[in-house]
C-alpha cells in the first residue's frame, strides 16, 4: 500500500467492482478512452489489474480517499502496451470518477507511483500515453515533469481505423539522478 497526505493506492477489493464499473459508464470519464464499458468489461480489466500486480509487484492500484475511503478511481503503474513503440516500458496511468476531477487527486497519485517506481523497480524511465485531445491529461504529465517524445507517437493498434482516438502521443520521464536503483534485495 502506498499512502500519501490524502489518497491510498491499494490492492483491489471486491468491493471496488461497482464503482468502477460506474466509473467506466460516465461519458466524462470515457471522453478520450472510448465507448462505455460493461459491467462484464470493467470485471475483466480489475482481474487483469489484479494479475499484473500477482505477476510484477505493481499494478494501477485501486485508489482511495483516506479521510472516508471513497474509491476514486485507479492510478499506478502497468507495462506499456504491446504492439506499440513504448512495448517493453512501463506506463503510468490514472482514470477518476468526475467527481474527482479538479482536486488534485491524480497528480498527488501520479507522483507517489513515480516515487515507488524509482525506489522499488530497476527503470531508466517510466512512459504515458494518451491522445492529442486530452489536453487535461498530458498537461497533468507535464505537470509531472514528464516531456513529451513526439518520435514514439503512434497509433494505437486497439482502436479501430477511423475513430479520433487513434492517434496516441507519448510523453516520459526519466529517473531522477538524485534517485539511483539500488538493489534491496540482500546478496
Amino acid at each position: 500500500m502506498i499512502e500519501t497526505e490524502r489518497l491510498r493506492l491499494r490492492t483491489w477489493q471486491d468491493s471496488d467492482r461497482a464503482p468502477f464499473a460506474a466509473l467506466g459508464q460516465d461519458e466524462a470519464v470515457r471522453r478520450f478512452l472510448g465507448p462505455p464499458q460493461s459491467r462484464a468489461e470493467s470485471d475483466a480489466l480489475v482481474d487483469r489489474i489484479t494479475q499484473t500486480r500477482a505477476h510484477l509487484g505493481y499494478c494501477l492500484w485501486a485508489l482511495e480517499r483516506r479521510a472516508d475511503a471513497a474509491f476514486l478511481g485507479f492510478c499506478g503503474l502497468n507495462p506499456a502496451p504491446a504492439g506499440t513503440p513504448i512495448e517493453g516500458g512501463i506506463e503510468i496511468g490514472w482514470r477518476l470518477a468526475h467527481a474527482y476531477w479538479g482536486h488534485g487527486y491524480a497528480r498527488e497519485a501520479a507522483l507517489a507511483s513515480l516515487d515507488w517506481a524509482w525506489a522499488n523497480l530497476e527503470v531508466e524511465a517510466i512512459v504515458a500515453m494518451t491522445v492529442p485531445a486530452n489536453t487535461a491529461s498530458w498537461g497533468l504529465m507535464e505537470r509531472l515533469g514528464m516531456h513529451r517524445l513526439n518520435d514514439l507517437d503512434f497509433d494505437h493498434p486497439a482502436v479501430p481505423d477511423g475513430s479520433s482516438l487513434k492517434g496516441h502521443i507519448v510523453y516520459g520521464i526519466d529517473r531522477p539522478a538524485d534517485r539511483p536503483f539500488v538493489n534491496q534485495i540482500p546478496g
